[in-house]
């Protein structure tokens, strides 16, 4: 590597605008005609709600960096202020995309399935009557009309609200006011019809429609819809705060009040109105976005919940029984057999679940501890815990509070368990406690047995069913000691602990990753076979990124399979030349982190709830923990090798930081959701009606 600056810029790729590379790949995805329509609605929405959390989050904290005259360049050499600039004018040819699609494509294909998304100028006399009746009698009532003059100021606008701003006039005086599109009103509104196609019309047009009812006395000069987005990233003083809850509680109210980052209009919008809310709101021309169709399309995610339309979306899938635990009936004497491997959503979650169920109601169960980053709504972990609890067992929970825009819902969970008597913990000052782990503490004949479930995602019964994760159960008397000391660590004042299996950030696991890759640099400098598999959601971390350049320029082959943001170049000569990543973007979200470094031909596999980004391996808690059984290891590198040779959904990151599609002329068709689910239907035995798809499944690789 003598004469090789691997800190040079120009092999790093910016953090933001990868992300966006990210959205463009779901953006893709609702192009995409070989997906039902429903779902096609679906990754519309997802890109709606991406992209609000994305100027909520990253983009108002650059712009915040901005404002304070910080001009540091981040390690692709750009200044916030670039970023920005390229953030924006990638965004609006991205929305303008999605926007299009939506009005030339998806309109036109629901209209083609009996179902009718229209505009007021559409509607018939009877439909019309109709929306009039409806106006009148659910809507109106509803309807809160704001207005600005000399006695009342321009009003606090809600984030991600959407509005009917409007110019009244009455003689001489021209006044502006605005009407909250109620979020208590569904967003479509069903018309009749004669035809027998489902009609539809969209609140907010219904509003505009009869707006001047809210102002009798004046003209309506104008009225547009449009929303903001608000400046939403929490800043907490944790080393100051007394009570980190109640901070957190007046934090989330605080977010009503951030600065505007984004307002969204359409398309044909007048212009005295943008000025005067250009103004009002504080916000530069660059960040005023002109949709050519509706604004916020997360309203489609309600639509594709509509009933009766199952053709138009994914065929349901329902979760297998795991394989490692067909024909047991006792899970803790399963567990004591050998290690268990659970593979979601393809495998059920629901052995976790009733593993905590049965926690809280074993007598020879003496505790439980667990962290929640995020759990459903009416999670039934909470309410096992609650019973475990209630029925005297000492019962220890990490909530942490500090999941973004999860707060509240924690918030609620932590008071519940103190409630039903469990300690609960608020996580650690400074740190967000990001690991997935349960520690079940049971008196047998034989003595004390600590049982452990460790996972890559979140103990929410709802995602199980929609990301990609993988979990292990164990009773490893090395793995179980290590989470002890984790949870005391966690609980009190103990310092980091020394542990015999398993890595934790922030720590130790930045460390870890760099001995596990140095290895394999020093196999393959002693002309060793050596390579790197790592499936993950992001990859940001300059060092982490810095140190794959060295394995590859070592002769490390590198594999990532890479969701979301990857910073890293592959395909550079001299550089990145044995470096491949590939994205897949498809039914599932793929959630789950697996590192895998080859060691000689005795694989070590470690599965971890950390990415490699500088906040997970520097300002969270999270665990990395190795997969020991041979057996297990087989089917994670096998899992792997499905999801690289996957020809459907898969995309590869070429050496121009373009995505192109996996699929090519002349190879076997091969959608690896597809055949994950077959193949767990299989397993399973549940598979006679089941029809095998028609994919090309890889053989696994000689050295693996």
């Amino acid at each position: 590597m003598r004469g090789i600056d691997l800190k040079n810029k120009k092999y790093y790729e910016n953090r933001e605008l990868s992300w966006l590379e990210f959205n463009q790949r779901v953006l893709d995805e609702a192009m995409n005609v070989d997906n039902p329509l429903f779902e096609r609605m679906k990754f519309l929405s997802i890109v709606s709600s991406n992209l609000d959390e994305f100027f909520m989050v990253r983009v108002a904290s650059l712009k915040a960096q901005v404002n304070v005259g910080y001009e540091k360049e981040d390690f692709s050499g750009m200044t916030p202020k670039q970023m920005l600039k390229q953030i924006t004018s990638r965004t609006h040819r991205l929305v303008a995309d999605q926007a299009a699609h939506y009005k030339q494509v998806i309109v036109p294909a629901l209209k083609e399935h009996g179902i009718k998304l229209l505009e007021i100028n559409e509607i018939s006399s009877e439909q019309l009557d109709y929306i009039k009746a409806y106006f009148n009698d659910e809507i109106y009532p509803v309807l809160t009309p704001l207005a600005v003059d000399s006695s009342r100021p321009f009003p606090l606008i809600f984030n991600k609200t959407l509005n009917i701003g409007t110019l009244i006039q009455k003689g001489d005086i021209e006044l502006f006011a605005t009407v909250q599109v109620p979020s208590v009103l569904p967003r479509y509104i069903r018309l009749p019809s004669d035809d027998g196609s489902e009609c539809y019309i969209l609140l907010g047009s219904v509003i505009k429609k009869y707006i001047n009812q809210l102002f009798i006395g004046y003209d309506i000069l104008c009225a547009f819809p449009y929303r903001i987005t608000r400046n939403a990233d929490l800043s907490i003083d944790e080393e100051e705060a007394q009570d980190l809850l109640l901070e957190i509680e007046k934090s989330i109210k605080m977010r009503k009040w951030g600065d505007v980052i984004r307002l969204e209009v359409q398309h044909d919008m007048d212009e005295r109105l943008v000025n005067y809310l250009r103004t009002e709101l504080n916000i530069h021309r660059r960040d005023i976005f002109y949709i050519d169709g509706p604004l916020d399309f997360t309203f489609l995610m309600k639509m594709y919940k509509l009933k009766g339309k199952d053709e138009l979306r994914y065929k349901d899938f329902i979760p297998s029984h795991p394989k490692d635990l067909l024909g047991e009936t006792d899970i803790f004497e399963a567990i004591r057999k050998k290690d268990i491997y659970l593979h979601h959503p393809y495998e059920s979650f629901e052995p976790v679940v009733e593993l905590i169920k049965e926690a809280a109601n074993d007598e020879k169960v003496l505790a439980i501890k667990q962290t929640l980053y995020r759990v459903s709504g009416q999670s039934p972990i909470i309410k096992a815990l609650t019973v475990a609890a209630e029925g005297g067992k000492q019962v220890t929970v990490l909530v942490e509070l500090k999941a973004r825009f999860d707060e509240e819902n924690n918030i609620q969970w932590a008071r519940r368990l103190e409630k039903a008597g469990c300690h609960v913990i608020y996580g650690l000052v400074g740190l967000k406690t990001h690991s997935k782990v349960t520690l079940i503490v049971r008196k047998e004949d034989e003595g004390i047995r600590r049982y452990v479930h460790l996972g890559t995602g979140n103990y929410n019964d709802i995602t199980a069913r929609l990301y990609t994760d993988l979990g292990l159960l164990t009773c490893n008397e090395k793995i179980a000691a290590d989470v002890s000391a984790i949870f005391n660590t966690l609980s009190g004042y103990s310092e980091p602990p020394k542990l015999n299996k398993l890595s934790m950030a922030p720590t130790g696991l930045r460390g870890k990753f760099v001995d596990l890759i140095d290895e394999e640099i020093t196999n393959a400098n002693e002309g060793k076979v050596s390579k790197i598999i790592i499936k993950m959601n992001a990859l940001c971390d300059a060092q982490m990124i810095e140190k794959l350049y060295e394995a590859s320029i070592a002769g490390v082959e590198v594999e990532l399979l890479i969701r979301g943001i990857c910073c890293l170049i592959p395909g550079i000569e001299g550089i990145s030349n044995h470096i491949t990543v590939k994205s897949l973007v498809g039914k599932y979200l793929e959630h789950s982190r697996v590192f895998c470094f080859y060691n000689r031909g005795d694989m070590k596999v470690y599965l971890s709830s950390a990415d490699m980004m500088p906040r997970n391996l520097d300002r969270r808690v999270e665990l990395l923990f190795p997969i020991e059984d041979t057996r297990i290891k087989e089917r994670i590198l096998a899992d792997l090798a499905i999801i690289s040779s996957d020809t459907k959904k898969l995309k590869i990151k070429n050496s121009q930081n373009i995505y192109e599609s996996a699929n090519a002329e002349n190879v076997k068709q091969m959608n690896a959701h597809e055949y994950f689910e077959w193949q767990a239907k299989q397993t399973a035995e549940q598979f006679e009606d089941y029809q095998e798809p028609e994919i090309f499944v890889p053989a696994m690789p000689d050295q693996y």
